[in-house]
């Protein structure tokens, strides 16, 4: 069969600081490959839509599959699967993805008739049995149609037998996160310990953790050829000596990239020593979840952290002169006093800051446990910059109040002062065609207005989501694993 995999748009985070190749994507690619099938990869991150029809009519695929790993992407999901269908009639379409893993019911509904399919948890071996069974495909594990859900499938063994299929992805040079460009993405491990209320990794995965085979990792980066590498992982290093291992076989290969990653603040406190030796091997910049100042609200997150955990964390980052992006979760319950001492810590750190607005997504124990009713059913608010719970400010002033403390914040890290600061990095990057990053210095303020924030309350909804059904926390388990361990 001919199988075309295609990525949806860029959401409002990604217009500005980051462009991430399909990882997962390129997982499935080089999965339903093996299986005998030709594939090709479209990504409407760095594609017009108006080139999907293009695409569709030129290499006439026998089926479809959509990617859905951010909720925001539903409605365009949704519609480029009627497209397709309309396009060419007949062909089977099948969607697969995170947030798909939790709406796939619907999805199916929405789509009237036009997604065969949704595929749930890992795709690298439900898809090619799914295809293999097509258009046949009820009673495939983890396969959902409108008349069938089968029981989730067991997680993946070793996810590293097949590296991605990068060879298919183009405009490569398009992917970037800060002054990483370009910017290929790598994962070290699947899952997450932990279990904070706001977050669908652990429900996804069934609060498991698999590390990859280090070597196996050490061979994937030597056949990446982007100089700078996104790690992916939910939580870096969680076991050091997994950490260390890979370590020592990207230094047997003397392989030599730049490095980006996300971890916990306890984790880098207990794990020094890891992340000092992969500042030796090139790593320059991560991502701590803060999530917040407060520590009756890390409490109510579930985050099994303190302020003092995260303060003693960036000390540990400093002193080892990785740069950290810090993110906070903004309330939409907060008033004025919540934004002005939000403003004056962010404004005082040398930590690059973003805001985050508190969303109870499908998939996390918050959407089922909220006591807030949803201000908004609208999928394409659920993007965590938009406020989708009733806020205790009018709607337009709490924006007016979020932007301001995001420019005032970001007045650190955006345009010329930046630019001028950053001059050797990026003549180095205009030199050899890369443009992202510089791109980002001066996109802030053009994505980020409180009038455009309010006015897209305001716009049509033409897929609406479905209300939570309120439960207790104990019962919670059995219907947010999407995986059986």
């Amino acid at each position: 069969m001919k199988i075309l995999l295609v990525h949806p748009s860029a959401l409002l985070y990604a217009e500005v600081y980051l462009r991430l190749e399909p990882l997962g994507m390129e997982c499935v690619a080089a999965a339903a490959r093996a299986a005998g099938h030709k594939v090709r990869l479209f990504d409407l991150q760095v594609f017009p839509p108006s080139q999907f029809e293009r695409e569709l009519r030129d290499f006439r695929p026998d089926a479809v599959g959509i990617s859905l790993n951010y909720l925001a992407n539903a409605p365009e999901v949704i519609d480029l699967a009627k497209q397709a269908a309309r396009v060419q009639p007949g062909v089977f379409v099948f969607v697969g993805g995170h947030s798909a893993s939790f709406v796939a019911q619907e999805l199916l509904a929405h789509s009237e008739g036009a997604i065969a399919c949704v595929v749930r948890g890992e795709g690298e071996v439900s898809v090619p049995e799914m295809l293999a069974a097509a258009p046949r495909v009820g009673g495939v594990p983890g396969v959902v149609t409108a008349d069938s859900n089968t029981p989730p499938r067991k997680l993946v063994g070793d996810f590293k037998q097949t590296l991605p299929a990068r060879d298919l992805t183009r405009r490569r040079r398009k992917y970037f996160i800060g002054s990483h460009d370009p910017c290929a993405s790598i994962e070290f491990s699947r899952g997450c310990s932990w279990d904070c209320s706001f977050c669908s990794a652990w429900t996804f995965y069934g609060r498991s953790y698999r590390p990859s085979n280090p070597e196996a990792i050490a061979e994937e980066i030597a056949s990446i050829r982007e100089p700078s590498l996104f790690v992916v992982d939910d939580v870096a290093f969680i076991r050091a000596d997994h950490g260390m291992a890979v370590a020592d076989a990207i230094e047997r290969r003397g392989l030599h990239k730049r490095y980006y990653m996300e971890t916990r603040c306890d984790t880098l406190i207990r794990n020094q020593e890891v992340f000092a030796r992969w500042v030796k091997l090139g790593l320059d910049c991560m991502f701590l979840g803060f999530e917040s100042l407060d520590g009756e609200q890390l409490k109510r997150f579930r985050k099994r952290l303190t302020p003092g955990q995260n303060f003693e964390a960036l000390e540990v980052a400093r002193k080892l002169k990785i740069v950290v992006a810090i993110n906070l979760i903004v309330d939409p319950g907060w008033e004025r006093e919540q934004f002005a001492i939000a403003r004056e810590w962010a404004s005082q750190v040398p930590e690059v800051v973003h805001m985050t607005i508190a969303t109870p997504y499908p998939g996390t124990e918050l959407f089922h446990t909220e006591t807030r009713e949803l201000a908004t059913t609208d999928y394409r608010l659920f993007d965590i910059q938009h406020a989708v719970l009733p806020t205790k400010l009018p709607l337009s002033e709490f924006y007016e109040e979020l932007v301001r403390t995001q420019a005032i914040i970001n007045a650190k890290f955006m345009g010329w002062r930046t630019a001028l600061d950053a001059s050797r990095i990026l003549v180095g990057l205009l030199l050899q065609g890369q443009t992202n990053f510089l791109r980002m210095l001066f996109r802030f303020s053009r994505v980020y207005n409180a009038r455009r924030f309010h006015d897209d309350h305001a716009r049509p909804v033409r897929y609406a989501m479905n209300r939570p059904v309120r439960q207790s926390k104990p019962s919670l388990p059995a219907n947010l694993m999407v995986h059986s361990e």
